[in-house]
């Protein structure tokens, strides 16, 4: 990566299943950088699935609400603007959007590949 101001306009989202969208600001498929960071804008009624990474994630909510959980859906918490969450590696969780607008949040990957294990 040799850019340092980065304008997120310019960055073309990835499409995910479910209608969300993913923009990486930081990162790129040659492991250029240390970590992999970006925003993600999810419609109502999305949810990832179970999930986990073989490294740590960090997820802070900008717009929206919605539901996290770690080990499954037995710890459900709420979730909105000002709440960061710590996904510890190779733990499984997940997030699902409950109101009416967009859940949009900004997430950091401490790899430099996104690496996904889908968890039933």
């Amino acid at each position: 990566m040799t850019d340092t101001i980065i304008r997120h306009e310019d960055i073309e989202p990835e499409k995910f299943p479910g209608g969300a969208t993913y923009r990486t600001l930081v990162g790129d498929d040659h492991g250029s950088t240390p970590v992999r960071c970006g925003i993600q804008t999810s419609p109502p009624g999305y949810a990832t699935p179970n999930h986990a990474h073989p490294y740590v994630e960090i997820v802070t909510v900008l717009e929206g609400t919605g539901e996290a959980w770690t080990d499954g859906e037995d710890g459900i918490t709420e979730i909105g603007p000002g709440t960061t969450m710590v996904f510890p590696s190779n733990t499984a969780h997940g997030f699902r959007v409950t109101g009416d607008t967009p859940l949009v949040t900004y997430g950091v990957h401490s790899s430099p590949d996104r690496i996904v294990e889908i968890k039933d």
